[in-house]
């Protein structure tokens, strides 16, 4: 099995979520004001990882929400989000190497449009667009796109398999030298290094070509974050990084190396994929401080909050009937990821944890692992599990933006860069360069488009 130390040296997105990762952080006083609708304030997380050199920029979206049992606890959550991609266009010009990850769903888009969007964004960024490749979870997101309910989970998978060879086939339509501009002989492009797809699978039927030419990746970086059986063996067959979340350093290990296996039983290399696992990290001068801002937002969490949060976890199952002090009751199978929640029922067991306390828990860190420090220690921790195999690198979700992520930047980082696991400086231009990635080949199809052809009968 490939280790993550093979790689030596770690990789870091930033997860900005409003006003922090933590459920609470809106009510803390670090916090930024509006931050989930302010463009300044994304605007000023990406330059923040630019300069501490991380991967990318990683914005996690959906289009509608979880079921919640009751308004009151929906009414005590920061919920707003804007879209992402369009977040992200304004990014690309205000930073120049960082990469712009953008949550797009395979339920609730067509294939055309998102392979046209992620490779605009591409452009835009001089090849630094990823795609984080979600099949939403929600009923409400059903019915904001007129179904009456949400996909069943081994449809939506296998719906999102299709979708993503789709908008792969789509960005090889064009080859990388197609556009050839030869002003004397009058000819913008060579015919013969432009495809159609002519794509016909179960869920849907694309002509092709894309009308932006060939990204500059190549393809934009192919992220997944499902952690199911089928979301694992998309992953391995088509994703290039893997965000993913664990309360232990022992749950990560056993993830990273059950996916690794799955990616070489697909038939590619273990390192042609890059695990990333989530940590929520409090960080301050000195350890008590850490500690102390940690259990202020823990203490801001409502406990209508704490279960409320728990229910979403689990599809919308609705565990106020249940006793507080009593242990997790059993959840019927849902559309939530069945990863998420078989991962949260091993803690509370492992743990022993009763039902609020396991809220709680899964309210303060959303299933991540949590650390509360100096950058000292924070940057133990991540060495531990680099070490142990657990990841090939982390998704930093700030508890509080932006004051928690740049304090990680300006005391984390150079502790990784002093034990040689992480960059100095960025070896390359785009953001498969940042992950070590090849830049895939075109596969054209050699059917001419029927823009050019005569009406077939």
């Amino acid at each position: 099995m490939v280790s993550s130390t093979d790689n030596k040296q770690m990789h870091l997105f930033a997860m900005p979520m409003g006003s922090g990762a933590h459920v609470a952080s809106w009510r803390h006083p670090l916090a930024s004001g509006r931050a989930a609708l302010s463009p300044a304030h994304y605007l000023e997380i990406g330059r923040i990882a630019e300069r501490g050199l991380f991967d990318a920029v990683f914005f996690a979206d959906a289009q509608g929400y979880r079921a919640m049992p009751g308004r009151d606890a929906f009414s005590r959550l920061s919920s707003l989000s804007i879209d992402p991609v369009t977040m992200l266009g304004s990014l690309a010009m205000a930073t120049s190497r960082v990469g712009l990850v953008a949550t797009l769903s395979t339920s609730y888009n067509e294939p055309f449009s998102v392979a046209r969007r992620m490779a605009t964004l591409d452009f835009m960024s001089g090849g630094r667009a990823g795609w984080n490749v979600v099949t939403a979870q929600s009923e409400n997101e059903a019915h904001n796109f007129g179904r009456e309910a949400h996909y069943g989970h081994d449809e939506r998978y296998a719906r999102a398999s299709e979708f993503v060879d789709v908008a792969r086939g789509l960005w090889d339509t064009w080859a990388d030298d197609a556009v050839v501009m030869d002003r004397e002989d009058g000819r913008f492009f060579d015919p013969d290094k432009v495809n159609a797809l002519r794509h016909e699978g179960d869920f849907f039927k694309v002509e092709g070509p894309l009308t932006t030419g060939r990204p500059p990746q190549g393809h934009p970086v192919v992220v997944q974050a499902g952690s199911s059986p089928q979301g694992l063996d998309l992953a391995a067959r088509q994703a290039d990084a893997v965000f993913t979340s664990h309360p232990t350093r022992e749950s990560a290990v056993a993830f990273y190396n059950d996916l690794k296996a799955r990616v070489v039983a697909a038939g590619r290399p273990a390192d042609s994929l890059r695990i990333l696992t989530a940590i929520q990290p409090t960080v301050a001068e000195t350890e008590a401080e850490a500690k102390a801002i940690a259990q202020e937002l823990n203490e801001l969490i409502h406990p209508d909050v704490a279960l409320a949060q728990l229910s979403m976890q689990f599809g919308g199952f609705d565990f106020s009937p249940y006793d507080l002090d009593g242990p997790l009751p059993h959840v019927p199978d849902n559309i939530v990821s069945r990863g998420s929640q078989q991962r949260i029922v091993e803690y509370a067991a492992k743990e022993g944890l009763s039902l609020v306390q396991i809220a709680r828990y899964v309210a303060a860190g959303r299933t991540s692992h949590t650390i509360a420090g100096t950058g000292a220690q924070v940057a133990d921790l991540l060495a531990d599990w680099f070490a142990a195999g657990a990841a090939d690198g982390f998704v930093i979700a700030a508890p509080i933006s932006p004051v928690m992520f740049e304090r990680f930047v300006d005391l984390v980082v150079p502790e990784l860069q002093k034990r040689g696991l992480f960059r100095t400086e960025y070896a390359g231009e785009t953001l498969r360069d940042h992950l070590g990635l090849e830049r895939p080949a075109a596969h054209q199809t050699g059917i001419e488009p029927e823009i050019w052809q005569q009406p077939r009968a």
